[in-house]
């Protein structure tokens, strides 16, 4: 067994460059070119790779500290038995006089500046110790590994709602473990690797939140290596997080909710958030729902703000309609003075859509555009198409010709495939088209989202329109399956009515609605003839598209209904 220094590489005119983040522990196992910590200068972050692999037997730095080039940062254990065992001892002597020469001759340009970093050198601190336990047991040398539920969003209790597997069971890498109800939509947690499931840490009923132990699985070799790898590749993610802002459509409508919600109550006031208490992993989860560090009370070691601090914040703004939205409580009624009552729990679907609906109806000044289309021949050849669908074990409805004409719609007409910036000055225009479908289940109304309809053709459409209804209705959308909507479309024609007014699923700009056609006497220029009419209803966030911009999309729309050719061309 040799040692190995590892030294801060040539990181270009810097003197002194921070580290933010340790991305290793003492007994971590390490690839070759795998990242070791993060520095970070006034123009980027950076990763500093291992040049070999082995085994982290010692970390010469601390989050906060300042290094240049040359500087030791970590030694490691490699396979390799040579003299760079000898050089490796005697560098790791005699490098921290040269250090602290070093550091004597810069110490008056840099007391300033140490002064204005004493907090953030232990920021996390408490954090970074915690991960480091995580990753030296989840690297160790054992079979034996824990897996833990991954992020769930802005979930502190979310319901296990089936146990898939025994104490005994084998398991293949990505296998389905558990299932949670969460968001509108249900999740499977698959398995990290290969193994066997030796004890069970959850039943049916309990709740969760992220980094809850699920199950202790027996690896069929390797198993700490894999997850000591995972763990740096997850850090880099978490770093890259507030140098490119999320878009608006990539969140989950949970993630879309809170950061909207909170961003009506208050902008951030970068001042006051880079002088509070907190740990960059607690900034950068402050700044992706939009909380204002500088307004939440700590309740760590000396008011050091903990995520926990933040969640509850997200949860106070939720819960109280009136804050943000400046509208007065509902009234509390004691409705058995009148009579008899019973009170029945809201199914979770449809309380976690409420906090939505009520964010969206408010928020957004909705205007609703209202047209009909002629879709005699329409139906006519959906029906002559009906036996060859049906062929390949698909069912062709309506529902997917209204998607085709919708994404060729968005295509034309840019402003409707785009979300309002935060800013409020800037449109965000999306090159994908993806078209959310709303469907009607016993827990309540999900939204699944159809991708690149527009590259599809009807048959394909109608395919995956089925088996995302079947998942919806059987309770198995994934939160992927409902992520990514450009424009949305919500369809009674199969129940009735005549129209009606869908609210906008924000951040999307629009959304169709569509009620039950119905046979009418139309006017042809010399006649009455009967004529199959289909009603829409399109409504729209005023803020970004107007009346007669709305009045040219509906009557696109009921023009490629009335002639399907023309959405093919």
């Amino acid at each position: 067994m040799a040692k190995l220094e590892i030294h801060v590489p040539d990181i270009g005119d810097f003197d002194a460059v921070p580290v933010i983040e340790i991305l290793v522990a003492v007994g971590d196992t390490v690839e070759k070119e795998q990242p070791l910590i993060t520095l970070e200068s006034d123009k980027a972050t950076m990763d500093v790779p291992s040049t070999d692999a082995g085994t982290v037997s010692e970390i010469k730095v601390k989050e906060g500290d300042e290094v240049k080039e040359g500087d030791l940062i970590v030694i490691l254990d490699t396979e390799a038995a040579d003299d760079g065992e000898d050089q490796a001892e005697e560098g790791s002597e005699d490098k921290p006089d040269s250090e602290a020469d070093s550091k004597d001759d810069r110490a008056s340009t840099e007391t300033a500046k140490k002064k204005e970093d004493e907090n953030s050198e232990n920021n996390g601190k408490e954090d970074k110790q915690d991960d480091a336990r995580d990753k030296k047991q989840a690297g160790s040398a054992t079979e034996t590994i824990e897996v833990t539920v991954p992020d769930i969003g802005d979930f502190d209790d979310v319901p296990v709602i089936e146990v898939l597997v025994a104490v005994g069971d084998k398991v293949a890498k990505e296998q389905p473990l558990i299932t949670l109800e969460s968001d509108k939509a249900t999740m499977d947690v698959p398995a990290p690797q290969a193994g066997e499931v030796t004890e069970l840490k959850v039943a049916e009923g309990d709740t969760v939140a992220e980094g809850h132990v699920i199950l202790m699985l027996r690896t069929e070799g390797g198993g700490g290596d894999t997850a000591s790898k995972a763990e740096p590749s997850e850090s880099k993610a978490d770093k890259d997080g507030p140098s490119s802002s999320k878009s608006p459509d990539s969140q989950t409508p949970s993630e879309s909710s809170v950061s909207e919600r909170i961003d009506e109550t208050a902008r951030i006031d970068e001042t006051a958030f880079a002088k509070v208490h907190a740990s960059p992993a607690v900034r950068r989860y402050a700044r992706e729902h939009g909380v204002d560090l500088g307004r939440v009370k700590g309740s760590g070691p000396k008011g050091r703000i903990l995520k926990d601090d933040v969640q509850q914040t997200i949860k106070r703004v939720m819960s109280s309609p009136s804050e943000g939205s400046g509208l007065p409580k509902m009234p509390k009624v004691d409705f058995s003075k009148f009579g008899e009552t019973e009170t029945v729990a809201l199914p979770r679907i449809r309380k976690l859509s409420a906090a939505n609906l009520h964010r969206n109806w408010v928020v957004v000044p909705h205007v609703t555009q209202f047209d009909e289309a002629d879709i005699t021949e329409l139906e006519d050849f959906r029906k002559e198409s009906k036996a060859d669908a049906e062929k390949e074990g698909i069912k062709l409805t309506m529902l997917a010709f209204l998607l085709k004409v919708s994404a060729n719609t968005l295509l034309e007409f840019p402003e409707l495939n785009s979300s309002l910036a935060a800013d409020g000055e800037n449109l965000i225009l999306k090159k994908y088209v993806n078209v959310g479908v709303a469907v009607d289940t016993q827990q309540g109304l999900v939204v699944p989202v159809i991708k690149d309809v527009d590259k599809k053709g009807l048959f394909q459409i109608a395919k995956e329109l089925g088996e995302v209804s079947v998942k919806a209705r059987e309770g198995k959308l994934s939160a992927s399956d409902m992520q990514g909507g450009c424009f949305s479309i919500s369809s009674l024609g199969g129940i009735g009515g005549t129209m009606f007014t869908p609210i906008v699923n924000a951040p999307e700009v629009a959304i169709l609605g569509v009620s039950k056609s119905q046979m009418r006497p139309v006017w042809d220029g010399r006649e009455f003839v009967p004529r199959l009419m289909l009603p829409l209803s399109l409504s729209y966030d005023h803020r970004v598209i107007d009346g007669a911009q709305a009045a040219r999309i509906t009557g696109y729309l009921a023009e490629l209904l009335s002639d399907i050719r023309r959405a093919l061309l």
